[in-house]
């Protein structure tokens, strides 16, 4: 397949879905992507086996605060800074770029940048939606490092982290874009297309394409459409009624309080989030959590919002689907479940729980 004007919105939409909530606003990366297929063509969308062994891709996206990353867009050169820092650091030409998260602006973006550098984009990526930190990814399950990293900012001010680890790497980075503002753009864990075989959540992108279609498409109920296309668990409908929400340390933090409407009235949810959403309380008690991927629709078009986007007043559904099998395992449970995020208490697939 590939990536044009006709289903870049659709995109765009599925990576607002599968992102539970985080990834960033993807409508500056949609624009920088429509400019850039409108003046260079589209931009071909290929499976890891359409790849030699040898051939080095560069997952790549933004690094930050949601909240900062839609003021302070990109220059749009970044994706060719950092695929020319890893060109000179490996001696040898990317062939192909790679959104290493599967959500908001990180699923749109690095279009733009393949667009640009006349390359391919992978048809997947590291998460199978978004998280909030860089040792989040599976290439860390695996023991790969994601150094070198290649950190720049709108500026093209640049930063190349070689870390003892991978959180190490979190912290350095996180610092950094910090001091760069809120927000950067970053490639991590470059690899060649052998070493990625492990680690790759393949399909996701394609799988975003199809979702924004279903959704677009539309009907009286977005979630039969949401249905045709993964499955999705519905945990309630209300009315936003509170947001509380602070930016420090390269995240975006706070909580919803979702009041209930018509089947569910009478229901009090709230909704914790970093970045991305964390867990679905309901008098203290979970209803869902990392790492399912917990998202809220527009009630009226089934569009996803992003945690930055929440706000006062707006009428919504909120639904689950399934993690990536990979993140419910003991090593990725450790990575991203609940108690990585210091909740004290154990994941419970929201399959297993509404069974």
């Amino acid at each position: 397949m590939r990536i044009d004007q006709g289903n870049l919105p659709a995109l765009s939409l599925g990576c607002t879905v599968f992102a539970g909530g985080g990834g960033g606003d993807p409508r500056i990366g949609e624009l920088m992507a429509m400019e850039a297929i409108r003046e260079l063509g589209p931009v071909e969308v290929k499976p890891l086996d359409a790849f030699g062994d040898d051939d080095l891709i560069m997952p790549c996206g933004m690094i930050g605060a949601p909240t900062v990353m839609v003021e302070k867009i990109p220059n749009g050169a970044e994706g060719r800074v950092i695929r020319e820092a890893y060109e000179r650091q490996f001696g040898r030409p990317v062939a192909a770029v790679m959104p290493f998260e599967m959500g908001g602006i990180n699923g749109v973006l690095p279009v733009a940048w393949a667009a640009y550098a006349g390359l391919p984009l992978l048809d997947g990526d590291f998460m199978g939606r978004a998280f909030p930190e860089l040792q989040m990814l599976t290439p860390h399950l695996y023991g790969i490092p994601g150094s070198p990293a290649v950190i720049t900012d709108e500026r093209l001010q640049t930063v190349v982290f070689n870390t003892r680890d991978n959180i190490w790497l979190e912290k350095l980075v996180r610092n950094c874009v910090a001091s760069l503002g809120g927000s950067a753009c970053g490639g991590l864990y470059p690899m060649t297309v052998g070493q990625a075989r492990r680690p790759i959540i393949p399909g996701t992108v394609s799988r975003a394409v199809r979702m924004g279609e279903a959704i677009r498409r539309g009907g009286e109920e977005p979630i039969d459409s949401i249905a045709q296309v993964a499955p999705v668990i519905r945990l309630g409908q209300g009315k936003v009624v509170d947001i509380e929400r602070r930016t420090s340390g390269g995240f975006v933090r706070g909580s919803a309080l979702v009041e209930g409407l018509g089947a569910d009235k009478g229901r009090l949810f709230r909704l914790e989030f970093q970045n991305e959403n964390l867990v679905v309380l309901e008098d203290g008690e979970p209803l869902a959590t990392v790492p399912d991927i917990i998202t809220l629709l527009d009630m009226h078009t089934g569009h996803g919002i992003v945690t930055e986007g929440t706000r006062y007043g707006q009428r919504i559904e909120i639904v689950a689907f399934p993690s990536p099998p990979v993140w419910t395992t003991a090593e990725g449970l450790a990575a991203v479940g609940p108690r990585a995020f210091g909740y004290d208490f154990d994941f419970v697939s929201v399959v297993d729980r509404y069974a």
